[in-house]
């Protein structure tokens, strides 16, 4: 039986108008996605139709879990420092 991995998104909530979940992975299956986040009811309408087993993924309880201390690409930038206008 095929499987497929998902986890609650962070930064949507309910009642957003966004889907709210992830696909992390895909086991067992030539299934592929090409839209990485979903609503439940279009993974379930999936898992049914491909006879899969949908495996939802805690977000963890380390002690950086929900600092966004995730390593994306996205880095701040340094504050610059103001022109003086004469």
């Amino acid at each position: 039986m095929s499987k497929i991995f998902i986890r609650e998104r962070g930064q949507v909530g309910k009642g957003e108008g966004l889907p709210r979940f992830a696909v992390v992975a895909v086991e067992g299956s030539g299934l592929k996605f090409f839209q990485q986040h979903l609503r439940k009811s279009e993974i379930d309408e999936i898992a049914k139709s491909v006879n899969a087993e949908v495996v939802f993924l805690s977000r963890g309880t380390g002690e950086d879990a929900g600092e966004g201390s995730g390593g994306g690409k996205r880095k701040k930038r340094a504050a610059r420092p103001k022109r003086v206008t004469k």
